[in-house]
């Protein structure tokens, strides 16, 4: 179970990763589906969001599928979480609790916002590029 990010995030983080180590350009969402073992379907959806957003390409036909549609060095993983589930758990209540600020804190506000300061610096850091080898591993580990 994920803390920050919903499963379609998982997803579309994974599926995009994928497409960074692969020297083949375009992969259907069967075959990405089978090497990350999840839903066809919900890598479809997933990858139709990443399209949209400018991260993914997609071909239509007989020969088509989903590429990256910029550099894996250009695309950095908090492009790819904003994408699918934006920025707001930065920004909000790690509690829930409305209001919650510096002036007005919730129990874990101070702790909570040094963790999610480090994720978002990490996200904001780390390209596809930067993640190659690990990527590469961890997928045929699966």
């Amino acid at each position: 179970m994920t803390v920050f990010f919903s499963k379609a995030c998982e997803l579309g983080l994974q599926a995009v990763l994928f497409l960074s180590t692969k020297e083949k350009k375009i992969y259907n969402a069967e075959e990405i589906s089978t090497e990350l073992k999840v839903p066809k379907e919900f890598v479809s959806k997933v990858l139709q969001i990443l399209t949209s957003s400018g991260i993914v390409g997609s071909k239509k036909g007989k020969n088509g599928g989903f590429f990256l549609a910029k550099e894996p060095s250009v695309i950095k993983l908090i492009d790819i979480v904003e994408a699918i589930d934006g920025l707001d758990v930065f920004r909000s209540c790690v509690l829930g609790f409305p209001g919650c600020s510096h002036e007005t804190p919730c129990p874990v506000h101070h702790q909570w916002g040094k963790l999610r300061e480090e994720a978002y610096n990490m996200l904001s850091e780390e390209t596809l590029e930067n993640l190659r080898e690990k990527t590469t591993s961890k997928i045929a580990s699966l």
